[in-house]
C-alpha cells in the first residue's frame, strides 16, 4: 500500500533528482561557453619541423573540438627564450603549454626521463614510454609535484654523437672530442662517461659553438636535428643510442585546474591524439632522416655489438649510481628490473 508519507518521499526524491539534472544541464551549457587563449612554446623546432607540425595539430584539434572557444598561440624555438627560461615561465604560468626537454632545476627526479641506456631497442622504448608504460607511471607524479600537468612523452628516437673532424665508437677513441650536451642532468655526465668532453650549451647557441670551435659537435639528439640544422658543420653521426629522445608534453597545472572538466577533456584528448600519432610515426620519421643525411654525405656509423656493450656497461656503472641519489633506491629498483638487457 502506498501511503501519503511514501508519496511525499517519492515526490521529494523526484524533485531533487530533476533539480540535479537541470543544474547539470545549466553547468554543461555554461562550460560550452567558456573561451580561452593559451600560449604554447617549443624550445626547439621551427614551424616546418616535425615537432612544429605536431604542435599545430594539437592546437587545431583543441580549436575544432571546442568549436573555436579555445585558441592556442604557438611560439617556436627562440621566439620566447632559451630552454631554461622557457621552462621557468611554464612553471610560473606565464606560458601555458610546452613541448619540452624538462629541466631538472626544480626537481632532480625528472632525470628519470633522461636515464642513459635505459632502453636499447625500439620495442623496449615504446613499452617503457607508452601510454600505459611502466616509466610513465614513475614520471607523471614528479611533474605533478612541481606544478605541471603531464600529458605524456613525445618520442623521437635514439640519440647519437654528431661530430665535425673525427668520430669515436669507444671510450678510448672519444678522448679529446668536445661535444655539446643539453644542460640537463644526467646528460653531461653520460657523455663524459662515454669518453667525450661534455660542454653544456643551450640549443640556441649550438650552431655558433660548433662553427667557432667551442665544441667539435653535438650529442644526444636524433639525427634530424644535427642534419637539418648543422649539416654544413658536421660530417659524422655515431648512433650510440645512449638516450631515448622523448620530449614531454606539458601544461601549467594551475591553468589546467582552472578549466572545467569538459575543457580539460578536450585538451587531454587532443594531446593523446598527437602523442599516439607520434608513437606510430617516430621510427619511420627517424629512418627517413638517417637516409636523407647519408644521401647528402653525412657518414652514419653504428657501433658494433661489442662497442655498444662496453658503452652500456661503463655508463650504467658510472652514471646510474649518481641518478639513484636523486631518484632513490626504490625507483632505481624498478628501473633496473625493467631496463633493456644488452644483446
Amino acid at each position: 500500500m502506498i501511503t501519503l508519507k511514501n508519496k511525499l518521499i517519492n515526490t521529494t526524491k523526484a524533485f531533487a533528482l530533476s533539480t540535479v539534472v537541470a543544474l547539470a544541464g545549466v553547468m554543461n551549457v555554461s562550460a560550452s561557453q567558456d573561451s580561452h587563449k593559451f600560449n604554447l612554446a617549443l624550445e626547439s623546432g621551427d614551424k616546418d619541423s616535425a615537432a612544429g607540425h605536431s604542435m599545430q595539430l594539437w592546437a587545431d584539434l583543441i580549436k575544432k573540438s571546442s568549436d573555436g572557444r579555445m585558441k592556442v598561440n604557438i611560439f617556436y624555438q627562440g621566439e620566447l627564450g632559451g630552454q631554461q627560461e622557457l621552462f621557468d615561465q611554464l612553471v610560473k604560468g606565464n606560458i601555458d603549454m610546452m613541448l619540452s626537454w624538462p629541466q631538472t632545476s626544480y626537481d632532480e627526479r625528472i632525470a628519470v626521463n633522461f636515464i642513459p641506456y635505459l632502453t636499447i631497442g625500439w620495442e623496449d622504448a615504446l613499452k617503457a614510454y607508452g601510454d600505459n608504460g611502466w616509466l610513465k607511471q614513475i614520471i607523471e607524479p614528479i611533474f605533478t609535484d612541481i606544478g605541471l600537468k603531464y600529458f605524456g612523452p613525445y618520442p623521437e628516437g635514439f640519440g647519437g654523437i654528431a661530430t665535425k673532424a673525427r668520430y669515436a665508437t669507444t671510450f678510448e677513441g672519444a678522448q679529446g672530442i668536445k661535444v655539446r650536451s643539453q644542460p640537463v642532468f644526467p646528460i653531461p655526465q653520460t657523455v663524459k662517461a662515454m669518453g667525450f668532453q661534455a660542454v653544456p650549451i643551450d640549443w640556441a647557441e649550438v650552431y655558433t659553438s660548433i662553427q667557432t670551435g667551442v665544441v667539435d659537435g653535438d650529442s644526444s639528439n636524433v639525427i634530424y636535428w644535427d642534419y637539418q640544422y648543422f649539416r654544413d658543420q658536421l660530417n659524422y653521426f655515431v648512433h650510440s643510442k645512449h638516450n631515448f629522445s622523448a620530449w614531454a608534453l606539458l601544461m601549467n597545472d594551475e591553468k589546467w585546474s582552472e578549466l572545467d572538466a569538459e575543457d580539460q577533456k578536450i585538451i587531454a584528448d587532443a594531446a593523446k591524439q598527437v602523442i599516439d600519432k607520434q608513437f606510430a610515426d617516430a621510427k619511420a620519421e627517424d629512418d627517413k632522416w638517417i637516409a636523407a643525411a647519408q644521401k647528402d654525405g653525412m657518414k652514419y656509423i653504428e657501433p658494433t655489438t661489442e662497442e655498444m656493450a662496453a658503452w652500456v656497461e661503463r655508463v650504467r656503472k658510472n652514471v646510474w649510481p649518481e641518478i639513484e641519489k636523486s631518484l632513490g633506491a626504490e625507483v632505481m629498483e624498478k628501473i633496473r628490473a625493467n631496463a633493456s638487457v644488452p644483446q
